[in-house]
């Protein structure tokens, strides 16, 4: 699943709470889908740099097995979208919150922004996807799931068909 969601924006939050977020977030715990590309775009709408530091953060998260755990801490706690509210301490008390996730690595990762060009690929991305309403009806949204799950090549370039460029699975 290619999903561009950035950390600070307020719709990232509408769709964890009433959209196919909390779908998503169960598939991706059972192991059936891979989230693959988070964005960064509202730091350059809004300014300051929490956006591209939470994305890195959240990227990190999957060497500890604990994205879907730090996913949704994150979208919790996220900050008001005009507050550049992800700076790096308030990151790792965070991630406090999923257990198993904090550690030398991922706190080395959030504070070295390791994966910055990771975050970069992804909102270039984002920039170049297409949006659909399907992400805000959790109904619609878990029958697509559904049907991704049955017939997995029938989706494999749906709508991403230049998925090589896209960056790569957590």
């Amino acid at each position: 699943m290619h999903l561009y969601e950035d950390p600070r924006c307020p719709v990232y939050e509408e769709f964890e709470s009433t959209g196919g977020g909390p779908e998503l977030r169960e598939a991706t715990v059972r192991g059936e889908t891979r989230t693959e590309s988070l964005a960064s775009f509202l730091d350059d709408r809004v300014g300051g740099s929490g956006s591209e530091k939470a994305v890195n953060a959240l990227r990190a998260a999957p060497a500890e097995g604990r994205f879907a755990e730090h996913h949704q801490v994150l979208c919790r706690h996220q900050p008001e979208e005009s507050e550049d509210g992800f700076t790096h301490d308030r990151l790792l008390e965070l991630a406090e919150r999923a257990d198993g996730l904090r550690g030398p690595a991922f706190d080395s990762a959030v504070k070295g922004m390791k994966y910055r060009a990771f975050m970069k690929a992804s909102e270039k991305a984002n920039e170049d996807a297409d949006c659909n309403g399907v992400l805000f009806d959790a109904p619609v949204f878990s029958n697509l799931l559904r049907e991704i799950r049955r017939e997995p090549e029938d989706w494999q370039n749906y709508v991403f068909p230049d998925v090589a460029t896209t960056p790569g699975p957590f």
